[in-house]
């Protein structure tokens, strides 16, 4: 069992053993069933971005428990899941209540980048972003592209 190690000259292996990061490609072999609407990697990149700026703001929610009762309320956003967290069973209602109350929701490919772009070294696996008028540009234009998605019936 030896190890075939990557050609250092090609970009890709550079661009990745500087990054220390998995590509898209990557990791979208973990992603659940129940993935779809997946965001694509210009949207991905989007949403974390307009969710580091509602940090800053204070205007997100983070985790199943603090998310379904932000929805059970009425509060309004974009939730963002993550494809990759399993067992699934944690999170599968969430979609539907989304569907319920016409709130859109989309997914990404890793609970870990959800996390950080949350400013947290722990993954999460649901977080939903709510509008404010510090990145109402922002935020309009991530709401355009997820309403955009097909949703799977």
């Amino acid at each position: 069992m030896t190890k075939v190690k990557a050609d250092p000259d090609r970009p890709e292996a550079q661009a990745a053993a500087c990054s220390g990061e998995r590509t898209y490609q990557e990791l979208l072999v973990n992603q659940n069933p129940i993935a779809p609407p997946l965001a694509s990697r210009p949207l991905t990149r989007k949403l974390c971005k307009c969710i580091k700026k509602a940090v800053k703001q204070k205007q997100i929610r983070r985790g199943v428990k603090e998310v379904q009762k932000s929805v059970n309320k009425g509060e309004k956003g974009i939730m963002v899941l993550a494809g990759d967290t399993l067992p699934i069973e944690v999170y599968c209602h969430l979609p539907v209540m989304c569907e319920d109350r016409n709130l859109p929701y989309v997914y990404i490919p890793s609970k870990t980048d959800l996390g950080a772009a949350a400013g947290s070294k722990r993954p999460t696996c649901v977080i939903m972003v709510k509008p404010h008028e510090e990145y109402q540009e922002a935020y309009d234009e991530c709401l355009e592209e997820v309403q955009s998605l097909p949703l799977v019936l």
